[in-house]
């Protein structure tokens, strides 16, 4: 941490407190949440009492009024021990923003303060079954009777949905349309419902679920924004989102090169030990020069988010760089385990398997690879 200075002491005081908070109220809990598939909600209550939940909304709704170095801080420490089981990023990172950015006095009155406290969970549902990444493909429909918004269809692969209070819904007015319309649809309003868990080879604490939306009738009042303007809206917020990924792999990548150096100098064969192999130490030593590159990248696209200035194309080469070497590094790490690598009581086998999905969502790579060409 000593060479990183895009934090200030405020953020080194809250990484103690949310280091401090996770060793003691995740860390002991994460085996069985990955068994039952879901976090109990009193974690996230238990969160939002030490104030890490949410920690950029205002004061005036309730939350802390920091900034996204905060933000930052508990993304890391979540990386850092691999507690994928935690929705926290998706709830704090991307719900809460959308409605500090686009609701309404009253909407943010409404639910952020109870999304601070832990009291309501929040969810963003855009993807639908077949479309991918084409969210101007999706189906959900919208449609106005009197004072009441009338919404029909399905979203898979939300993050939080099993546990969901709030849910951010991107939806159209005009099947033939690509313009998009968000509303906030609380879940326990008549017609919705919760598909089944899903069934995923990583994230296996991770509560991702189908949402399903049988003429749900909201009030006009939970939109958010302006009707048809929900697509410029969710691209004004990818590159944070996506930055967000590029963190979270480079603390995952840094925490298991500690963690694989101090397993290679204790292991033994053939009478020494794995470190003292030239292979060992050269592949360490690759590992480690890629994973600082990453760092001060990624460091510098923070700073700049934090002043309003990254671009697009550069967050998308955040996202693209570090879910890549997250991939490969911990592929490399694991091998360095020999056979215990491939057992689950050494949790660098969980996080090779958890890192897999960061070349998928956010954008896949193929998806940041067309949007960094763009530039040329």
């Amino acid at each position: 941490m000593s060479m990183r200075t895009v934090f200030r002491e405020d953020h080194n005081m809250f990484r103690e407190q949310a280091r401090r908070f996770i060793e003691r109220e995740i860390c002991p809990h994460l085996e069985d949440w990955e068994k039952e598939g879901i976090v109990p909600k009193e974690v996230w209550r238990k969160a939002g009492e030490m104030g890490l939940l949410c920690s950029t909304v205002p004061e005036e709704y309730g939350g802390a009024g920091g900034d996204f170095g905060h933000s930052a801080v508990m993304i890391e420490e979540l990386a850092r021990v691999n507690a994928t089981a935690i929705g926290f990023t998706t709830h704090s990172e991307i719900v809460a923003p959308y409605i500090v950015s686009y609701g309404t006095e009253e909407q943010k009155h409404k639910w952020l303060p109870k999304m601070v406290s832990g009291e309501m969970i929040g969810v963003i549902a855009m993807s639908e079954p077949g479309i991918g990444s084409d969210l101007r493909s999706m189906r959900t429909q919208l449609r106005q009777d009197g004072d009441e918004y009338v919404i029909s269809g399905q979203k898979t692969f939300i993050t939080n949905g099993g546990n969901a209070d709030l849910v951010v819904t991107a939806t159209k007015i005009d099947p033939a349309s690509k313009d998009l319309t968000l509303v906030c649809v609380e879940t326990d309003r008549e017609g919705f419902s919760k598909g089944r868990l899903l069934d995923k080879i990583g994230l296996k604490g991770q509560d991702t679920a189908e949402l399903f939306f049988d003429d749900v009738r909201v009030p006009v009042s939970n939109r958010l924004g302006e009707e048809n303007a929900g697509f410029g809206y969710l691209t004004h917020q990818l590159a944070w989102e996506r930055l967000i990924i590029a963190l979270r792999a480079a603390e995952s990548i840094d925490s298991f090169l500690e963690l694989t150096i101090g397993y290679t100098k204790e292991r033994k064969v053939f009478g020494k030990t794995v470190f003292d192999f030239q292979n060992t130490r050269f592949k360490l030593a690759d590992i480690k020069a890629q994973a600082t590159m990453l760092r001060v990248f990624v460091d510098n696209c923070l700073e700049r988010v934090m002043n309003d200035e990254l671009p697009a194309d550069v967050a998308a080469m955040a996202k693209l760089m570090g879910s890549e070497l997250q991939g490969k590094l911990l592929d490399d790490m694991l091998q360095l385990h020999g056979g215990y690598g491939f057992m689950s009581e050494y949790r660098i086998g969980q996080a090779w398997i958890d890192a897999r999905v960061a070349r998928i969502y956010g954008g896949t790579s193929e998806i940041m690879k067309e949007i960094i060409s763009r530039k040329l």
